[in-house]
């Protein structure tokens, strides 16, 4: 079974804050990246316990319920190639299209989970971000019969450590060999 994918890759993005109120510095720039077509919010959620431990949560998605049961039907079929072949796949795309009917959502156990694991006065926000930017890329890659060997995001820290691991200090004014 092949499966097109019309969707760009997805990142989730979990991030904690302390506080339990926004400032409003986060969503004006994921407002501009989503106004170009950068990147696409498929799910937020967003919760908040104030100091006395009552709780806040705020969910919002870019996709219509029929884009959401698309996409509930492509991670279905993935899920499904990977567990049982081409049967799964068929399986998993009929689940999941079923589970996204509705649109993407989540439940309020989701929500109690994430409320449950941040203390009182703190925020944590869960996001699925489609990298729209990315499909033509992706797109050219495979006309040209690329394949895509090593996918991954290099995280600051990482450079840190690498640098670390190497023997790098600052009285060097060179890398080591």
């Amino acid at each position: 079974m092949s499966v097109v994918m019309t969707f760009g890759p997805i990142q989730m993005l979990v991030v904690s804050f302390e506080g339990s109120q926004f400032r409003g510095e986060i969503l004006p720039v994921l407002r501009r990246l989503r106004e170009h077509d950068i990147v696409r919010l498929v799910d937020l959620l967003v919760v908040s316990r104030d100091e006395s431990g009552d709780i806040r949560a705020l969910q919002q998605s870019d996709l219509s319920a029929d884009e959401a049961q698309e996409f509930g039907a492509i991670v279905g079929a993935l899920i499904g190639l990977g567990a049982a072949g081409d049967a799964g796949a068929r399986a998993g795309a009929e689940a999941g299209a079923a589970a996204m009917r509705h649109g993407v959502e989540f439940d309020d156990e989701a929500v109690w989970d994430v409320a449950e694991r941040i203390p009182a006065g703190s925020s944590a926000a869960i996001a699925l971000l489609e990298h729209r930017w990315a499909i033509p890329l992706r797109d050219g890659i495979l006309r040209a019969s690329g394949t895509s060997v090593v996918d991954a995001w290099i995280h600051p820290a990482d450079l840190v450590a690498i640098g670390l691991e190497a023997g790098w200090s600052a009285a060097r004014a060179e890398p080591p060999p």
